[in-house]
């Protein structure tokens, strides 16, 4: 009769433990919020050591990146297309942006034999002169802009030659990582890809908050 009431009793814990640890494991019921155009890396990952030049000829190099957010994207002053759209978005969606947490936005300038310092600085300034454009020549440019995950390459001969390079815009955290991947998509076949302000700006929310829990 003993031992029948001491295997219950064992029983009885066992079933209060492995109730406490479902209890403990239950799914949230409030989810992360899914992210909209981003992708979020697994594990940030730190930028190797870089120097470049910004549109004053002031140096910029990973410190630059501390303290607060940053927005990078490719691009250059004689783009037809991706270049002047992708900055014509940012630029409507910066302030707000900015409400939610310190970022900069950064033009990596992908032609440096056309894009002067003062070229840079002056295409910048139309659309917003707080935005930040980066310049080096290709040797210090290439592998930048790879350790970033943006490609690009020069098409074509002559003084109107082009350029080709990623559209995707890279979200550096304030401890200087590699933080996560802005998509820009199409609405229809053969549409340019665009950014949306009103995703990119939901997932700014979201990618801040899980920054500032536990990492």
């Amino acid at each position: 009769m003993k031992k029948r009431i001491l295997v219950a009793g064992i029983l009885l814990i066992g079933l209060g433990c492995l109730a406490s640890v479902q209890l403990f494991h239950r799914p949230s019921s409030q989810p992360p919020q899914a992210l909209k155009t981003s992708f979020q890396y697994e594990t940030p990952r730190p930028l190797q050591p870089f120097e470049l030049q910004d549109q004053n000829g002031h140096q910029f190099d990973n410190d630059k990146l501390k303290q607060k957010w940053s927005l990078i994207f490719a691009g250059y002053t004689s783009c037809p297309d991706v270049c002047p759209t992708t900055l014509g978005k940012l630029s409507a969606v910066y302030p707000k942006l900015a409400q939610v947490a310190p970022i900069q936005v950064i033009l990596l300038s992908v032609d440096p034999e056309r894009d002067s310092q003062s070229k840079l600085k002056d295409y910048l300034a139309f659309f917003n002169p707080e935005f930040i454009g980066l310049r080096a020549e290709h040797p210090a440019l290439l592998p930048f802009s790879r350790d970033l995950g943006l490609v690009y390459s020069l098409v074509g001969d002559g003084p109107d030659y082009q350029v080709d390079h990623s559209a995707s815009l890279i979200l550096i955290s304030p401890d200087g990582r590699r933080y996560a991947t802005i998509k820009p998509s199409s609405q229809t076949p053969g549409q340019l890809p665009q950014i949306r302000n009103d995703e990119l700006l939901a997932d700014f929310r979201t990618l801040v908050t899980q920054y500032q829990g536990p990492h």
